[in-house]
């Protein structure tokens, strides 16, 4: 199959990288300098958790591509522009794996082509420019952005899990993606204002805070009709705790290399739901005002 993996930085290039093994797929990243030329050069080394070295096609232009298969990993506020450079070239289906919510909609808004929704918990980190390290083995969950069966997202999860990549085809994305969002909305923000891993979110005083922020996500979710209640989503923000405790998330990440975070689209997403249904949601309010002050505060947005 002919794929091409759309803003390749650690997880796309974690599961880019996985799918190249098999010599019957034809794998392009689409990735920034210096990482680009590293894997161009020297080709892409995976390493701890799972471990692989592969020369995929690697390019840091993305216009004008053709592929069976597009897979977004860029940050949610470049979604939109990616769409745009996708728009450029031919694709049968997109699967947006990406953090928070609404990238699914900036994808459809521009994109022709089927948009399957997905979300990973695999650990992944850019060590150096050209070696991606899998900090911890997490699953692939993918199919249809407004829920039900689809052949597609079918023939997709064969693809990743033929790729060793733990894979779910649900037919309940809406209500996935929801319930990943609130965990994320536990973990990101407040891991990322302390520096420290997820694991602190399972300890008081910050298992506290992020229980709230989980627990006034879902409850938006609910009265956005998705059924997600707040025992599920605590639930699911405990085992992800739990199962990534020496994790960093991607928000710490973001803040540890002073770039801009996915705020907007994980806690500002629940809050700005919020407003528009007249729901209180004070502790995402203050993570969002937090997150949003420090990248003011270095001119990040």
């Amino acid at each position: 199959m002919d794929i091409v993996v759309f803003g390749a930085g650690s997880l796309g290039s974690l599961v880019g990288g996985m799918l190249a093994r098999d010599p019957a797929h034809d794998v392009t990243l689409v990735a920034r300098d210096p990482h680009a030329t590293a894997v161009r050069e020297r080709g892409l080394e995976i390493v701890d958790e799972l471990e692989a070295r592969v020369y995929p096609a690697t390019t840091t232009d993305g216009r004008d591509l053709a592929a069976e298969l597009a897979i977004v990993t860029v940050k949610s506020f470049d979604t939109a522009a990616a769409a745009e450079t996708l728009a450029t070239g031919s694709y049968e289906t997109i699967l947006s794996l990406q953090n928070g919510l609404g990238n699914e909609e900036a994808l459809a808004a521009r994109l022709e082509c089927p948009i399957l929704a997905g979300t990973a918990s695999y650990g992944a980190l850019l060590r150096e420019p050209g070696i991606v390290a899998c900090t911890g083995i997490g699953d692939i969950v993918l199919g249809a952005r407004d829920g039900g069966p689809s052949e597609r997202a079918d023939r997709v999860g064969d693809l990743f899990a033929s790729a060793s990549l733990e894979t779910t085809v649900a037919d309940d994305m809406p209500r996935r993606l929801w319930e990943k969002l609130a965990v994320n909305a536990g973990i990101n923000a407040v891991t990322a204002l302390t520096a420290t891993e997820n694991g602190t979110v399972l300890q008081r005083p910050a298992n506290e805070l992020a229980r709230e922020a989980t627990g006034e996500a879902a409850r938006v979710a609910r009265a956005r009709g998705i059924r997600l209640s707040n025992r599920d989503a605590l639930a699911a923000l405990e085992s992800v705790a739990a199962d990534t405790a020496a994790n960093t998330s991607s928000m710490r990440q973001d803040v540890r290399a002073e770039r801009r975070t996915e705020i907007d689209a994980i806690n500002g997403y629940v809050v700005d739901r919020a407003t528009e249904l007249g729901i209180e949601v004070p502790t995402n309010g203050v993570l969002t005002a937090l997150v949003r002050t420090w990248e003011r505060g270095r001119d990040l947005r």
